[in-house]
């Protein structure tokens, strides 16, 4: 494997294991994900809880996606990241003072810091692994098999494991 084929392995793996543990971390305790979601207040009061579950298992499948290369999961990543850049970008230029909420109810970035920058920061360094995904994808015509050609592929390997075994 080329070194440039270990590099997009190796941040394919990075922002995917972020993804699952900033969506893991909030999973557990929705309720005070949204709180900090309220903080910003660009949520309606009834979708809260809707939005407080639903982005962190959006983060885990993006994660877990990406991880396996699978099509689709590098757009989600883009579109949450795009997502999380635009509302950081929001509570800066209102000078709010809230935790970011990106690392759940007990985020060290958070306590330590509690601003906004740091985050907005953290993301757009995200951004630019992606960027350098997308263009690895493009240079070498990468095309990561869609969900259903994955399981199929899966199953297709473990049925021929069992026939043999």
């Amino acid at each position: 494997m080329k070194k440039m084929d270990w590099i997009y392995t190796i941040c394919r793996w990075t922002l995917g294991v972020i993804f699952i543990y900033a969506g893991g971390t909030k999973l557990p305790e929705p309720e005070i994900f949204a709180v900090l979601i309220e903080a910003y207040g660009i949520v309606p009061e009834g979708l809260l809880m809707p939005v407080a579950i639903g982005l962190p298992l959006l983060e885990v499948t993006a994660g877990i996606g990406l991880i396996l290369d699978i099509r689709g999961s590098l757009t989600l990543v883009t579109g949450l990241l795009v997502l999380f850049i635009a509302i950081l970008g929001y509570g800066i230029w209102m000078g709010l003072d809230v935790d970011c909420g990106c690392f759940g109810p007990g985020d060290p970035e958070a306590e330590a810091f509690h601003g906004l920058r740091l985050s907005l920061f953290r993301d757009l360094f995200m951004i630019t692994g992606v960027i350098f995904l997308y263009g690895w994808r493009r240079y070498r015509a990468i095309r990561p098999p869609g969900v259903m050609i994955f399981l199929n592929q899966l199953l297709g390997k473990r049925r021929k494991q069992n026939a043999h075994g």
